[in-house]
């Protein structure tokens, strides 16, 4: 089995509880050759732990590295463009974690720019490969007429459930500049999509860019994309966002917000008028916590109910493992840069909604 050499950009809590763990345990199929980081301590500290002599401050400079196979793509979304397509001009295979893009002009040149270096490009929905979830996306296809959907993701903060369960390493060691220049481009790519907008706005707009990402991109692949935002509401600064989605004879709920509870409840629920399959998901900082399917349905005088959990292996691995056959097979993934670009058409029409 060929080993891919992949190089890794952002070395914060995804990629230390996250990424590295699951490129090392899977050495089979990957060789994590090269760590790239704009904090000299955090990189230093993580070459040290995955023995990688390969350390860059410049994602620019590591993509040029030759025997690159892939890059990763893992540090703050506002530089996601720039350091996918410096990898790509450098003929590198690249995982980009959500959201790929804050705007569509940089969506559009992400495609521009995989399409000239011939590459594969592979967005991180890593909730689309539980096999919960496409056991489920299997099903809603063999169900009568489709009557409601609801979509949930209600959560405690992330650092909640980070600091009880995992050592994620922080310094204090970018420079003020480095920090200026992050809030500048955030604010920049943010009018780029959605014009001038008020300070709650812009926050569930970026809201809707990262955790619900998630939600509304597994939401299009088990029940397709909906003909248009009937109505939106937000409130508390744009921390809690409920839209209400049109489809052909239904209607889909869509509610998220972010609070202080040790907890995470994000699931997908479509109902038929006798069934309904309900994926239930976990939190993605504790690894190999199941995600599971919850089948209900009527038969008769009788009302059936049962858990699916088909593995333990969390929805991370499952999406690694498919990016290696993607790359090595030749295959065009699933969760493409213009699958991404559905959602962000999506984001605009609840802002537009919002307004």
């Amino acid at each position: 089995m060929k080993r891919l050499k992949v190089g890794v950009v952002g070395l914060g809590e995804v990629a230390q509880i996250i990424h590295l763990p699951i490129l090392e345990m899977l050495s089979d199929r990957y060789e994590i050759a090269a760590l790239c980081d704009i904090s000299p301590q955090l990189l230093q500290a993580m070459g040290e732990r995955y023995r990688v002599r390969k350390l860059y401050a410049d994602a620019q400079t590591m993509a040029a590295q030759p025997d690159l196979d892939a890059v990763f793509v893992l540090n703050s979304d506002e530089y996601h463009a720039e350091c996918a397509i410096a990898a790509m001009q450098q003929k590198k295979h690249v995982l980009i974690e959500k959201p790929m893009a804050l705007n569509q002009a940089d969506a559009d040149a992400i495609i521009a720019a995989r399409d000239e270096a011939g590459v594969q490009v592979m967005v991180g929905y890593m909730r689309r490969f539980a096999p919960a979830f496409v056991q489920a996306a299997e099903e809603v296809r063999s169900m009568d007429q489709i009557q409601y959907a609801r979509v949930r993701d209600i959560i405690g903060q992330n650092r909640l459930i980070i600091e009880q369960s995992s050592n994620v390493l922080r310094f204090q060691d970018i420079s003020e500049e480095m920090m200026r220049d992050k809030s500048e481009r955030a604010q920049r790519m943010v009018l780029d999509a959605i014009g001038e907008a008020p300070p709650e706005l812009v926050s569930a707009y970026r809201l809707l860019c990262g955790l619900s990402s998630h939600d509304l991109s597994a939401m299009r692949e088990i029940i397709g994309v909906p003909k248009r935002v009937k109505a939106a509401a937000q409130w508390n600064g744009g921390r809690y966002i409920s839209a209400l989605l049109e489809y052909d004879g239904f209607y889909t709920t869509f509610e998220t917000g972010v609070d202080n509870q040790r907890r995470f409840d994000a699931h997908i629920e479509v109902y038929s008028s006798a069934k309904s399959l309900k994926v239930q998901y976990d939190t993605p900082y504790i690894r190999h916590l199941p995600t599971r399917l919850i089948v209900s349905e009527t038969i008769g005088d009788a009302y059936h109910e049962s858990v699916v959990r088909p593995t333990f292996k969390d929805p991370y691995t499952h999406e690694l493992e498919y990016f290696y056959d993607v790359v090595t097979q030749g295959l065009q993934p699933k969760t493409t840069p213009e699958d991404f670009k559905q959602d962000l058409s999506l984001f605009q029409g609840i802002i537009e909604s919002l307004r």
